[in-house]
């Protein structure tokens, strides 16, 4: 589960930050919307899919070394995605 998981989960939770700032708030390319409308649900589908993916593997029996790396890469996302909506707060609060 963590080889699958951690990669969908912590990729597309990297992503989605800078995908939001330079296509919704701030659109530097053209189409910008167009771009942001497909691309911003496919990372949350993948993103929602690892941390599913994490969250089992996080409680599999027998405990074991895998395990600890699950429980570190859905703290690993919580920390990203606490500074996600901090920055996205603080831009939405600028405008």
């Amino acid at each position: 589960m963590f080889y699958i998981g951690a990669p969908l989960a912590v990729v597309p939770a990297l992503a989605f930050l800078p995908a939001v700032v330079f296509l919704v708030v701030f659109p530097k390319v053209a189409h910008a919307g167009l771009i942001a409308a497909a691309l911003l649900p496919v990372l949350a589908v993948t993103g929602g899919f690892g941390l599913w993916k994490l969250a089992l593997g996080a409680v599999q029996k027998p405990w074991g070394i895998l395990n600890v790396f699950n429980v570190a890469s859905l703290l690993v996302v919580l920390v990203i995605a606490a500074y996600t909506g901090l920055f996205l707060a603080l831009i939405t609060a600028g405008n």
